[in-house]
């Protein structure tokens, strides 16, 4: 049975979320997921990883978005706001580019992200 969390937590999941990516410390940002998490993401297979758009486990995560810093040396995110459920969260951000973005983060009873889907607006 999946504990519930509270909306208070899951709302500073979303702002240590944005905090650690605009540090661009990828070791900061993957602390916040688990072991076993799933990314899924349009860009995935554009920087030349799985086809699917889905990258499976830490490792391969440290691996993608580890070449995808590299590419943005400017990366950073403004959260407009962050949206909760009793095991999920929404974290609604604009980047360094202005593009609009919802991140679909789910996390396990540890509060730790185990999916996380990168949602933009269709070209």
């Amino acid at each position: 049975m999946s504990l519930h969390h509270q909306p208070s937590t899951l709302a500073a999941l979303g702002r240590t979320w944005v905090a650690a990516w605009n540090t661009r410390d990828l070791e900061r940002v993957l602390a916040l997921y688990a072991e076993d998490t799933v990314m899924t993401s349009d860009r995935i297979p554009e920087l030349g990883f799985d086809a699917s758009g889905t990258v499976r486990g830490k490792e391969s995560l440290r691996a993608y978005w580890g070449k995808g810093l590299k590419l943005i040396p400017n990366l950073h995110f403004t959260i407009i706001d962050v949206y909760v459920s009793p095991d999920s969260l929404v974290v609604f951000y604009e980047n360094e580019r202005g593009k609009k973005i919802c991140e679909y983060l789910r996390v396990n009873d540890a509060g730790l992200i185990v999916q996380g889907s990168a949602n933009h607006l269709p070209h």
